[in-house]
């Protein structure tokens, strides 16, 4: 009976090599729940097993003509899954490590450190200003002038100060989200590398 049966997959064995979707569904019906109780052992995730037992009959169909020199269809097929199981479950651990890698270096960060890139990056956002809302900036925020006050000095009008405003709060605000992910990239790395 086994021989019989063993015959027969072969045969179909030799239909899936031919591309013969029909044959390929015959060899994933027969497989595929022993396959994923399997992976599930392994994973202890049945979620994790479903995708592996996909990952592994698309490789299969994939590969299709690597199946003419199988022997053992159930044995090769248990094989390649273990491997894919092991695979997933080092890239999941390295995934963790690294996002523990990242939480730590994080939390561990000094607000100084945090304070002072965050400073320098809206000095940046300043100097990309064109001259005159630069100015403007400047002479309100850190002079800390009235409009009024800054329409005199600079010999515009109250309104186009107000206007120079804005426009150079929405730039400054653009510029600083726009970059201060790199700058906490920046940082953390910078911190990870002193531990």
């Amino acid at each position: 009976m086994a021989d019989l049966e063993s015959h027969g997959e072969k045969e179909l064995l030799i239909q899936v090599t031919a591309g013969m979707p029909w044959a390929f569904r015959t060899l994933f019906m027969k497989y595929h729940q022993q396959l994923g109780a399997y992976i599930y052992r392994i994973t202890n995730s049945a979620e994790i097993a479903e995708e592996i037992v996909q990952d592994v009959f698309l490789k299969i169909w994939l590969n299709r003509e690597a199946l003419a020199g199988v022997q053992n269809f159930k044995a090769y097929l248990f094989v390649v899954s273990k491997n894919q199981a092991l695979n997933c479950l080092r890239k999941m651990a390295k995934e963790q490590m690294l996002k523990s890698q990242w939480e730590s270096a994080c939390t561990n960060m000094h607000e100084d450190d945090d304070l002072n890139e965050y400073r320098k990056l809206i000095d940046q956002a300043i100097d990309q200003l064109p001259p005159q809302q630069q100015k403007v900036y400047l002479l309100s925020r850190h002079k800390r002038l009235k409009y009024a006050e800054i329409s005199d000095e600079m010999n515009i009008s109250s309104e186009t100060v107000k206007k120079y405003l804005q426009i150079a709060n929405a730039s400054i605000t653009t510029y600083v989200k726009e970059n201060l992910e790199s700058v906490l990239l920046l940082l953390v790395f910078v911190n990870f590398l002193k531990k």
